[in-house]
């Protein structure tokens, strides 16, 4: 990585957070000689999820879905360049498989990250504000190693900080990091482990992939350890991931144009229907998990005659208590079907309860200068843009509210990608793709009206 700059450069843009949406920005905007940009993240270095980096664990997106691909197929970043680079092209091709092992994704962005000058790692941003004499934001950031203090100045801010680790309020008093009887969120899962296989009884509570492929790994050593094992949790069902083309198709710039225009109310829902589609889990799993519990039955009937292994569904934690003297977890769970309570007790709590976003604190200083909506989230325009003049600051991943449950899928990184990149420098760059879906989902209107949309986009757009 290159020694930082001077505070005399004002960049056309600044980066905060260095996940796979703003690394792909760095991999498009690094062969724009007319953009300067600069890319910082507290962590020492790029690792996507390592808590969750399971041996057979893979995408639920194909390769495509790469950094760069859909946006510039002929970029020297993309998987397939990769591949080649590190011999593997033609055992990749062998294998005949579109989805990559989220593993070969990590390694894949961390060589991405690796080719790039702009990156600083280790850099943690602590407060934003705007200079007016400048005309650009200031940014005070501190090394994490040397806790110097470096100022950067930028036109416009990409804030890629994306979603932490969700945990329910009943249980945030009881997370522990090195406690003997582990309550852990599923992104430090495999971080905790040995520990974990050590308790006599374990809960999972949450049901989308990150459980199921720890449901998976647990039922997997159950003979060697023999402790208990239950699946808690409050949807109706284990959903599967849906992965069929026209569902697919809401993946589409004109899904997004449709939702975009939708009452806040009705998105809100929406998204609450729509949860089994990003979080579901996928079909190939869930068979797994049955067939093994399967073979295992036939091996050793105690796993289901003695209850050792128990799913349920319906069921919402609502209190943990903690035993003084075993350390064990009173889980109090509520049968939201048949309107009863009931509790389990486990020596180990593993919460797959999903991820959250939360506003930084060091966003504090430009706060008057970004929109909000009535539910204190940010108002993100069609295009990104979440400042009141609707050019300067934009989101990745945070604009699910507005955007929908395509907004975390890395198949979509590359379209958000682009358009940052057209208001960037005031043109389209990349070829962005506006009619993908065979099907229309909003209600048909007469051709005057499709002019006047027609003209009401173009506006936006220029805007």
């Amino acid at each position: 990585m290159s020694q930082m700059p001077g505070e005399s450069t004002v960049y056309d843009f600044l980066a905060v957070g260095i996940g796979p949406f703003n690394l792909g920005l760095a991999c498009l905007t690094q062969p724009i000689k007319q953009l300067k940009g600069v890319f910082l993240d507290k962590r020492p270095g790029f690792n996507w999820h390592p808590g969750l980096l399971f041996e057979n664990a893979r995408l639920q997106t194909p390769f495509m879905s790469d950094l760069v691909t859909l946006a510039d197929p002929t970029s020297r970043f993309s998987f397939l360049n990769y591949s080649k680079q590190q011999g593997l092209l033609y055992s990749f091709y062998i294998r005949e498989n579109f989805f990559l092992l989220r593993n070969e994704y990590n390694q894949y962005c961390q060589w991405a990250a690796s080719q790039l000058s702009n990156l600083h790692f280790n850099t943690e941003v602590e407060a934003v504000d705007y200079d007016t004499a400048k005309g650009c934001y200031r940014v005070q950031a501190r090394c994490v190693n040397t806790q110097q203090t470096q100022h950067y100045y930028a036109r416009r801010l990409a804030l890629g900080t994306g979603p932490q680790p969700y945990v329910p309020a009943c249980c945030e008093a009881h997370l522990t990091q090195q406690s003997a009887q582990p309550l852990v969120h599923a992104s430090d899962y495999l971080h905790r482990r040995d520990a974990i296989k050590q308790q006599p009884s374990i809960t999972v509570v949450g049901s989308g992939q990150s459980a199921a492929e720890i449901i998976l790994d647990l039922l997997q050593d159950i003979d060697h350890h023999s402790y208990s094992l239950n699946w808690i949790t409050r949807a109706p069902r284990f959903f599967p991931l849906e992965y069929t083309k026209l569902t697919l198709e809401m993946t589409s710039p004109e899904y997004v144009d449709y939702f975009y225009q939708l009452p806040a109310s009705t998105r809100d829902q929406l998204n609450r229907d729509h949860a089994h589609l990003a979080k579901g889990i996928n079909g190939d799993t869930i068979n797994e998990i049955f067939d093994l519990l399967y073979a295992k039955r036939l091996v050793g009937k105690d796993l289901v005659d003695n209850q050792r292994v128990n799913f349920f569904t319906n069921s919402e934690l609502q209190q943990v208590k903690q035993e003084k003297i075993s350390g064990h977890y009173n889980l109090h769970f509520y049968q939201k079907e048949q309107n009863k309570p009931f509790q389990q007790q486990s020596a180990a709590v593993i919460l797959s309860t999903g991820y959250q976003y939360r506003v930084p604190q060091w966003l504090e200083g430009i706060r008057d200068r970004i929109r909000w909506d009535a539910q204190g989230r940010y108002a993100v325009g069609r295009y990104y843009t979440i400042d009141k003049h609707d050019k300067d600051i934009f989101v990745q991943n945070a604009e699910q509210h507005t955007h929908g449950f395509v907004t975390p899928d890395l198949g979509m990184a590359c379209y958000r990608n682009a358009h940052i990149i057209r208001q960037l420098l005031g043109r389209e760059y990349y070829p962005i793709e506006k009619n993908i879906a065979f099907q229309t989902f909003a209600a048909p209107t007469a051709p005057t009206e499709k002019k006047q949309a027609g003209v009401f986009q173009d506006a936006a757009v220029s805007a």
